[in-house]
């Protein structure tokens, strides 16, 4: 993950690692890498919304 993704590449990023996970092909060494690469794309994902949220709350004057 070395530039930043779009959300929408994060999500592809993801479904690769779900479906390479649940093919069953991989080592334990293998799944756990691709576990951890799949926990910071999430991660990743969740502060890029979290960042959205917080400009939509300025936007919107601090309305909910």
């Amino acid at each position: 993950m070395a530039k930043k993704m779009t959300l929408e590449e994060s999500f592809e990023a993801l479904d690769e690692i779900i479906n390479a996970l649940q093919a069953g092909e991989l080592t334990l060494e293998e799944s756990f890498q691709k576990y951890e690469e799949g926990m910071k794309v999430i991660k990743a994902c969740n502060d890029s919304i979290d960042k959205v949220e917080k400009k939509l709350q300025v936007i919107n004057g601090g309305e909910e």
